[in-house]
C-alpha cells in the first residue's frame, strides 16, 4: 500500500505561485497514475490535475488550464503540482491521489479507482 505526504500549501495574495510536493512512500515498487483534487466548504470536491507514471500524459480541469503544471519525479516517486496566477476561487483543501497504473491517461481517473488519498494541505488565496 502506498501512502502519500503532500506539502507546500499556504496563504498568497491573488496573483501569486505556489508549489504543491507529493511524496510517496510504501510500495514505491510500482507505478502510479498521481493527480491532484480540490475541496473547499462551498463546492463538492472537484478534479485538478493528473499524470500520468511516464510523465507523458497530463490531464487538467478547465479552470486550472494555463496555470497550474503537474509534473512528476518518478525516480522519488514525487509529484509536483505548480500553480501560478492563484484566484481567489483557488481557496481550497488540496488532496494528492494516487492509482496504481503503468499506462498513459485518457480520462480523468474517477475517484472509486483511486488507491491513496493524502490528508491534504490548504491553500488560501486572498484578494
Amino acid at each position: 500500500q502506498v501512502q502519500l505526504i503532500e506539502s507546500g500549501g499556504g496563504l498568497v495574495q491573488a496573483g501569486g505561485s505556489l508549489r504543491l510536493s507529493c511524496a510517496a512512500s510504501g510500495r514505491t515498487d510500482r507505478a502510479y497514475t498521481m493527480g491532484w483534487f480540490r475541496q473547499s466548504p462551498r463546492k463538492a470536491r472537484e478534479f485538478v490535475a493528473a499524470t500520468s507514471w511516464s510523465g507523458n500524459t497530463k490531464l487538467y480541469a478547465d479552470s486550472v488550464k494555463g496555470r497550474f503544471t503537474i509534473s512528476i519525479d518518478n525516480a522519488k516517486s514525487t509529484a509536483f503540482l505548480q500553480m501560478n496566477n492563484l484566484k481567489p476561487e483557488d481557496t481550497a483543501h488540496y488532496y494528492c491521489v494516487a492509482r496504481e497504473f503503468y499506462g498513459e491517461l485518457i480520462v480523468v481517473p474517477p475517484e472509486s479507482v483511486l488507491d491513496a488519498w493524502g490528508q491534504g494541505t490548504q491553500v488560501t488565496v486572498s484578494s
